[in-house]
């Protein structure tokens, strides 16, 4: 067999091992995929959309309670603003270490490889840093932008204030090392603080006017862009 011949052979191996395994993937859209063991709607499928919570798996985000990204997954039903009625119902609620951040507004938004919205390994999950054995260096990315009041006293008056919080998270190079808590790249370059072991917080920005911040709080000197920290 000729060299060309070889190496058009080997272009169609791989791309029919590419459309063998993108025809292995399941979807959400499937319908097949449901809630893990233990969530408080197993074993219901994912559906395309916002759940009760405030998941939306096949877009990649969030929006809801903060109790509500964890609350689920504990077996407990979605938190609705009604304190009284929901602890009526769930009185071991008060016992979880999300429940004071219930009125805490959540707004969240990752990438594939942080939570993908297939199933390309056949366990029923959806992927994590897919093609990878960790989070390290697989691009994964998280944006995390929290809001809420605060209540305090002007002039002998209760006043409430708006805060808000955001945050840029990324997991970290595979050539990357630690120091102190700080992720540094192989040049040395601090990229950011440690958060969950695997990822670096790239970019803070706090706005609470009761505890006197306003505007960026942090950024990565490394830069605060999510395209330098792609899959490797």
């Amino acid at each position: 067999m000729s060299t060309r011949s070889l190496l058009t052979f080997a272009i169609c191996l791989a791309f029919c091992l590419a459309l063998a395994s993108m025809a292995m993937a399941t979807t959400i859209k499937d319908g097949t995929l449901t809630y893990s063991a233990g969530h408080y709607l197993y074993p219901q499928p994912l559906k395309v959309g916002y759940d009760v919570f405030g998941y939306n798996y096949q877009a990649h985000m969030f929006n809801g309670s903060y109790f509500n990204v964890y609350s689920g997954g504990d077996g407990l039903p979605p938190y609705e603003g009604d304190d009284a009625a929901y602890l009526h119902a769930n009185p071991g609620a008060v016992n979880h270490w999300a429940w004071p951040y219930r009125g805490v507004d959540l707004k969240m938004k990752w990438n594939d490889q942080w939570i993908s919205n297939e199933d390309n390994t056949g366990d029923g999950k959806l992927d994590r840093h897919f093609g990878y054995p960790s989070y390290i260096g697989s691009g994964a990315w998280e944006t995390n932008h929290q809001s809420g009041f605060d209540v305090i006293a002007v002039n002998g008056k209760n006043k409430q204030i708006h805060w808000s919080y955001f945050v840029k998270i990324v997991a970290a190079p595979s050539d990357a090392y630690t120091l102190d808590d700080v992720w540094y790249g192989s040049d040395d370059v601090e990229i950011g603080p440690v958060i969950w072991g695997s990822f670096a917080v790239i970019q803070r920005v706090y706005n609470d006017p009761a505890a006197l911040a306003h505007g960026k709080q942090y950024v990565s000197p490394a830069g605060p862009g999510f395209g330098q920290y792609g899959p490797e």
